[in-house]
C-alpha cells in the first residue's frame, strides 16, 4: 500500500471515530434524557455525566491533532476501557465499546507508526 493510501485510510478512520465520539459527547453535554437515564442506572449523576462529555471532547481533540495524537489515543483508550468496565459491572453488553477500542488502536497504528513500533518492538530498552 502506498504512503498516500495509508495516510488517506488513517484519516478516514480518524473521521469515523471523531463522528462517533462527537455524537457520544454531544449526548452527554446536552443531557439527552435517554443517555441520562442509562447513566443514572449506573449511578452517574447529570453533572458527572456532563464532565465525562467534556473529558471525551478534550481527548478527541488531542487525538485529531497530529502533534498530540498519541496522547489523545491513550486518553481515548483509557476512556473506552472505563466504559467497558462500567458496562461489565452492570451486566450490559460491551461489544460496541470493544469494537471502537479495536478501531481506535488500528487507526492509531496507521496514523502513528512510531506507536506501533514502540509497542511491538522486539528490541529491549537498555
Amino acid at each position: 500500500m502506498s504512503q498516500k493510501a495509508i495516510k488517506i485510510t488513517g484519516w478516514t478512520m480518524t473521521i469515523v471515530l471523531a463522528l462517533v465520539f462527537t455524537m457520544s459527547a454531544f449526548l452527554k453535554l446536552t443531557q439527552n434524557e435517554t443517555a441520562l437515564a442509562q447513566a443514572s442506572s449506573f449511578g452517574i449523576d447529570a453533572t458527572t455525566y456532563q464532565f465525562i462529555g467534556i473529558i471525551e471532547i478534550i481527548s478527541l481533540i488531542l487525538f485529531i491533532v497530529p502533534r498530540t495524537g498519541i496522547l489523545g489515543t491513550m486518553l481515548l483508550v483509557a476512556y473506552l476501557g472505563g466504559a467497558i468496565v462500567t458496562h461489565l459491572q452492570h451486566q450490559q453488553p460491551i461489544a460496541m465499546a470493544v469494537i471502537f477500542q479495536i478501531l481506535l488502536w488500528v487507526t492509531a497504528f496507521i496514523r502513528f507508526p512510531e506507536l506501533k513500533q514502540r509497542i511491538f518492538s522486539t528490541k529491549r530498552a537498555r
